[in-house]
């Protein structure tokens, strides 16, 4: 049994418990405590065990069949995904009611036990649809263009206002594709950006099965170029092929190296690093800040692609003055956003980080369940000006 084989069949083996775990803790909370009365409790529980066992089976489904034939139930599992998260977080805060209720006077009769149950499970169950229809309505509404204007010290004052288009974290894949990069392109074309800088994320997939989807951003147009940086997700989805497939549509892939845009007598160095968990994927790969920025004029100012906003903490130690990044989706579903900051320093918008300007996109799709609470969707148009 090859690595790779032995490999999958643990990732499986650990995806499948969890998959049971939460369901069986769904099913005892919202079905078995409440004691449902009728069919509903068998029809619910058919419900979970069977989205339990069609989860696992999707993932070994997607890897075996082409995308067109699991396209349906891709849909079927991210929506539920993303439902019983918030059910999850639902029933975790009910079960703090729950035992405050059993630590009173009568806690522990059954009947009111059992009142109790029905009432969580049923306030649960309606704020977590309600939640997860409000996060589908915002993920899938039109993409906002957000504009940011940033300060940056050092810039020509003919380059004053020059324009930045930032797409990340697109994640085309089970759920987003040809028409959603079409869409993307054309309204960032509109936008008529001197350089558009793509900071990682772009896929969820091998290039032969997604190289029609992405072929749209062949038609990106800026004065100064089309950048891209990779993201964590590139190395799961073979790097060194959508590398070569990116340069094929016309986009330059910046590996740890710099250009330098502008006219003469007005330049702007633009950087870009490999993402910070490149390195354990072998192959020459891994951020290496000191060499895309080695022998750089220091009197130019120079913006940074990062995938991930924890490279501008080193960015800040070299004097870069802007450095562009993604990953978070700012959390994309509450409450998950409380938690991104445990790993990254900076979640979203504009930040200042030892005069180093950093900003975080919220991404430009989405990951997983199309769904977004708390956060939404944005193409990003940056105007630098003169500080």
């Amino acid at each position: 049994m090859s690595a790779r084989i032995a490999s999958l069949l643990v990732f499986l083996g650990v995806f499948t418990a969890l998959v049971a775990g939460g369901h069986y803790y769904l099913w005892a909370r919202l079905l078995r405590d409440p004691a449902w009365p009728g069919p509903w409790a068998r029809l619910g529980a058919v419900g979970f065990w069977g989205m339990a066992l069609a989860m696992p089976l999707y993932f070994l489904a997607s890897r075996a069949l082409p995308r067109a034939l699991t396209t349906s139930w891709a849909w079927v599992m991210y929506l539920w995904m993303g439902l019983a998260f918030l059910l999850l977080v639902g029933v975790g805060a009910g079960d703090l009611l729950r035992w405050a209720a059993q630590h009173l006077p009568g806690g522990e009769d059954p009947s009111r036990r059992l009142f109790v149950a029905r009432v969580v499970a049923a306030v649960v169950g309606g704020g977590s649809g309600l939640a997860a229809a409000v996060g589908v309505r915002t993920a899938l509404q039109r993409l906002a263009v957000l504009p940011v204007t940033i300060p940056v010290e050092g810039l020509p004052a003919a380059l004053a206002g020059l324009k930045i288009v930032q797409l990340t974290d697109i994640h085309v894949g089970p759920t987003i594709g040809r028409a959603f990069i079409a869409e993307m392109v054309r309204r960032t074309n509109a936008l008529e950006p001197d350089l558009v800088a793509i900071t990682g994320d772009l896929v969820d997939g091998p290039v032969e099965e997604l190289r029609a989807h992405v072929e749209p951003l062949r038609d990106l147009r800026a004065r100064y170029g089309v950048y891209f940086v990779t993201g964590n997700h590139e190395y799961y989805s073979g790097a060194d092929a959508w590398i070569a497939e990116l340069r094929r549509l016309g986009v330059r892939v910046l590996r740890n190296e710099r250009v330098t845009v502008g006219e003469p007598g007005a330049l702007l160095d633009i950087a870009g690093v490999d993402d910070w968990s490149a390195g354990r994927f072998g192959r020459g790969h891994g951020p290496d800040l000191p060499r895309a920025l080695e022998g750089r004029d220091p009197s130019r100012p120079v913006v940074l692609l990062a995938h991930q906003p924890k490279a501008a903490l080193e960015a800040a130690e070299h004097g870069v003055s802007l450095v562009l990044s993604g990953h978070t989706h700012g959390g994309q579903l509450w409450p998950w956003t409380l938690l991104v900051g445990l790993d990254q320093p900076f979640v979203k918008g504009l930040h200042r980080h030892k005069g180093t300007h950093v900003y975080v996109s919220q991404g430009t799709g989405y990951w997983g369940p199309p769904m977004r609470l708390g956060t939404f969707a944005e193409i990003t148009r940056l105007v630098l000006e003169v500080a």
